[in-house]
């Protein structure tokens, strides 16, 4: 796929990565549990599919780059106490849900999972299936740290059920993995992608990230080279996302004075595009995703049963997220609701009984109208007039002739094509699919008022 340098500059813009609509925040904190509660119970009066996260925030260093919600420590026992304030969590919310929803997909996240002794793991595992049923085609993902990872961590993680793992190696070039706090070799990767490999786990994902210090396009050029060679089932290749006032450290990255110009990290976007789609033969799926044509993202993709949440893009279309540990927001047809985010709050609230509960949100019925449209989307690449207007309940056209006017200047530059009924995405429009969805987005500020990341 070619990429036009033009279009990129005019479309790059602040914008939501919608992983919920409406976005994370429009939260509201002081909802009582109560509330929040009934909602839950109603819900559990179906056996609808279950997806469940569970959040591990620990890193020994902390990577300068990182806009997760992190705690930075040394002391490997946090990590088996926060399994046992997990454990009592779990317990108070599998009361309140029907034990006979599957569970279809299981993911840990962070922070990083394996932070988590073997033990540790195998421990949780153990919680997990204690307390929920698995579905024999579960999947299973991880995110792993081949920094600090020993072979018994993914025996470990294979023994409790995952059968996919997720790596962070953001580039192999040691002067930027210098600049941005994490040494990360090669041979490291090589090695753990080969275990992965050898211990059955069926997908493998590699993360990059352009727009870091030092990266040149002959650099990163070659850090897709040694991609190509590893040929991992799925990449992530996200752009870096400079919000200093989220999070602080990514000062450092600016003292530095070597984040690329604008200009140099289009032409790293443009890089990683035509070089994955025409050298790997990987399918960009759309955002910063790719998979090859075989793996089950583009098989859902093609079948129209992908969906997006606060994971990404996920293959169990129409499962509830419940999830776990601080930080971390389920989601249900109706409602988002997030833990604590500080971990001391977190534990605190668990282990005297209460629940963990920042803030929530109640989805209205225009809500619940334009998540699904945003969703069918960036998922199905086109909209079916027809089959959305038997979706929602409405006549489509008439309930978005607003919205669908407002496209009519990203048709003029090539990213949709109108046809009788509907409208698709072009392949150069899923580089821009974030902006597409914006067109569909009621509560979006004035341009000049979004902290958002940028879209490409």
């Amino acid at each position: 796929m070619s990429v036009d340098l033009d279009l990129v500059r005019k479309y790059n813009v602040p914008g939501p990565r919608y992983t919920s609509f409406p976005p994370a925040n429009h939260f509201r904190e002081g909802i009582p549990w109560s509330e929040v509660e009934a909602r839950i119970r109603e819900n559990n009066r179906t056996e609808r599919d279950l997806s469940l996260y569970f959040h591990i925030p620990f890193c020994e260093t902390l990577c300068w780059f990182c806009g997760c919600t992190t705690v930075i420590t040394l002391n490997h026992d946090k990590g088996r106490r926060y399994v046992e304030t997990l454990g009592r969590e779990v317990a108070h919310m599998a009361s309140l849900l029907n034990p006979r929803r599957p569970v279809v997909q299981l993911h840990w996240g962070g922070g990083s999972p394996t932070f988590l002794r073997p033990e540790e793991i195998r421990r949780l595992g153990e919680i997990i299936h204690r307390h929920f049923r698995l579905a024999p085609d579960v999947e299973a993902g991880v995110e792993i740290d081949p920094r600090r990872l020993t072979r018994d961590h993914l025996v470990a993680l294979r023994e409790v059920g995952f059968n996919r793992a997720s790596m962070g190696v953001q580039d192999f070039d040691p002067q930027v993995q210098q600049a941005v706090h994490r040494i990360q070799p090669r041979e490291l990767t090589e090695r753990v992608l080969q275990w992965c490999r050898e211990l059955g786990f069926q997908s493998v994902n590699l993360d990059l990230i352009y727009g870091l210090p030092h990266q040149t396009v002959e650099s990163f050029n070659r850090t897709l080279d040694i991609v190509l060679e590893l040929k991992p089932d799925r990449l992530a290749v996200f752009s870096y996302a400079h919000v200093p006032w989220i999070k602080p450290a990514q000062r450092i990255l600016e003292k530095q004075r070597f984040l690329p110009a604008p200009e140099t990290k289009l032409q790293l976007l443009k890089l990683v595009i035509e070089r994955l789609t025409r050298d790997g033969g990987y399918v960009y799926i759309g955002m910063d995703h790719f998979a090859l044509p075989d793996d089950e993202l583009a098989v859902a993709q093609r079948q129209r049963r992908l969906q997006r949440n606060f994971q990404g893009y996920s293959t169990r279309a129409g499962a509830d997220i419940y999830a776990f540990g601080m930080s971390s927001i389920s989601q249900t047809p109706d409602m988002y609701w997030q833990n604590l985010k500080d971990l001391p709050a977190y534990e605190q609230a668990v282990e005297s009984g209460r629940a963990p509960l920042y803030r929530a949100y109640f989805l209205t019925e225009e809500d619940r109208l334009r998540r699904e449209t945003i969703m069918r989307v960036m998922c199905d690449l086109g909209l079916d007039f027809a089959e959305m207007s038997a979706r929602l309940g409405v006549d489509f056209e008439r309930h978005f002739a607003a919205e669908l006017a407002a496209l009519a200047p990203l048709e003029a530059d090539g990213l949709i094509r109108r046809r009788p009924g509907g409208l698709e995405v072009t392949d150069i429009g899923r580089l821009f699919i974030r902006n597409i969805a914006m067109c569909f987005d009621n509560t979006l500020p004035p341009p000049e008022q979004r902290r958002h990341s940028r879209t490409v």
